[in-house]
């Protein structure tokens, strides 16, 4: 087990990427606290840890509020009585569509959900991390950031300043003994891909996977695989990392 009796929160981990890390995580022998703005999702992927023999907690909470990610980082500490790991993989976008038709409210929400919650996260967790000279973070941005899409401009923009946020961290935090390391995944088989394309239908996806050379969508296994090497201390000598995991979309 690589992650034996380490402690992670997952957020997002109601469904797609964040449901597979959470439950990829319990089983290489994490305690997971799982985090999602669906009480219902979260609780699903919780029970399926525990039915699987794993340990897990479900909190809800939305990311972009100081007083729900200060809860989370409590409770995570009350609960299992520490923190390794924090996966910041909560993330929103906005439907595909020209940049000057989306609205200021979609624009603010964005940036809030996938810029601010590393702020938060971080003013929470780095504390407790500085404490014991040990801790890690992992960011789960996109493809997006590096190689953007027209029609997704403002959510570019946003994986884009994820990216640089969580890399300037290493930077910051490699004093500490705290890694900070970034998965950029492909458009993958989640809630979001239809406002990805615009609309789903199979010419669209004919379209979005024959930018892959790899010619698939990812799955939430494949981000689940990369967390794990991040999270596990095989990876202790990296930091302020960005792994694509795009079946070669950015070459």
């Amino acid at each position: 087990m690589r992650l034996k009796d380490k402690i992670a929160i997952v957020t997002g981990a109601g469904s797609g990427f964040g449901r597979g890390i959470a439950l990829r995580f319990a089983a290489e022998g994490a305690r997971v606290i799982v985090n999602d703005l669906n009480a219902e999702n979260g609780e699903h992927t919780a029970a399926d840890i525990t039915e699987a023999g794993g340990e897990a907690r479900f909190i809800a909470g939305d990311v972009s509020r100081d007083a729900d990610v200060k809860r989370l980082v409590e409770f995570t500490l009350a609960t299992f009585g520490g923190l390794d790991v924090v996966v910041n993989n909560a993330g929103t976008t906005h439907k595909n569509q020209p940049m000057l038709d989306v609205s200021e409210a979609e624009f603010d929400r964005i940036y809030q959900v996938n810029v601010k919650s590393l702020y938060l996260t971080a003013r929470h967790a780095v504390p407790y991390m500085r404490g014991r000279h040990s801790g890690g973070f992992i960011t789960i941005a996109s493809t997006a950031g590096v190689r953007p899409r027209p029609g997704l401009t403002w959510y570019n923009g946003s994986k884009g300043a994820a990216i640089i946020t969580s890399r300037s961290m290493a930077a910051e935090l490699a004093k500490d003994n705290i890694r900070v390391n970034v998965i950029n995944p492909v458009a993958g088989e989640t809630a979001m891909l239809a406002d990805f394309m615009g609309q789903d239908t199979p010419e669209r996806r004919a379209q979005f996977i024959a930018s892959i050379p790899l010619g698939r969508l990812s799955q939430p296994s494949d981000i689940a695989t990369a967390a794990v090497f991040f999270a596990s201390d095989e990876a202790g000598f990296i930091t302020g990392a960005c792994l694509e995991v795009d079946g070669g979309r950015c070459i």
